[in-house]
């Protein structure tokens, strides 16, 4: 009997796994992915991160690159004053190679310098721009909120 349940199981597992698209995703092809955030209400920014979770469950370890490009209000989210419990999760997803980009135009607007957010952020003149360009590297952009 628990043969025959580790059989079913192990078949509905395999059903339940995503089926990947050619090219598969690999070390050498990976998926991108660019996420805008715009926004630093904490209930949709822990939903994005949540999303992001749930990809990075999905793929092949190293087969993904996700990039995170926040400007405007999204800025405040990387802040060291901001929820910490968010600040832990954005660490978490920054372990696993998850890349938070920072706008300086946002920056330079409201008077932050870089000692006002936390570490491992990279930093571009302008979101916006990041945006396009990570598009014309071959990203897509969706944004999960």
């Amino acid at each position: 009997m628990k043969k025959l349940l580790l059989v079913m199981l192990s078949v509905v597992i395999s059903y339940a796994q995503m089926t990947f698209s050619d090219p598969q995703p690999s070390f050498d092809s990976p998926r991108k992915w660019v996420i805008k955030l715009r926004t630093a209400d904490e209930k949709t920014v822990n939903q994005m991160l949540s999303s992001v979770y749930n990809v990075l469950k999905e793929y092949p370890s190293e087969s993904i690159k996700i990039a995170v490009v926040a400007y405007g209000q999204g800025m405040r989210v990387l802040k060291k004053d901001y929820d910490k419990h968010t600040l832990s999760r954005i660490s978490s997803l920054m372990d696993y190679e998850v890349e938070f980009i920072g706008c300086k135009n946002t920056m330079e607007t409201m008077h932050w310098t870089q000692k006002d957010f936390i570490e491992d952020i990279s930093y571009v003149q302008a979101g916006i721009a990041e945006l396009i360009e990570k598009q014309v590297d071959g990203y897509y952009e969706t944004t999960p909120y």
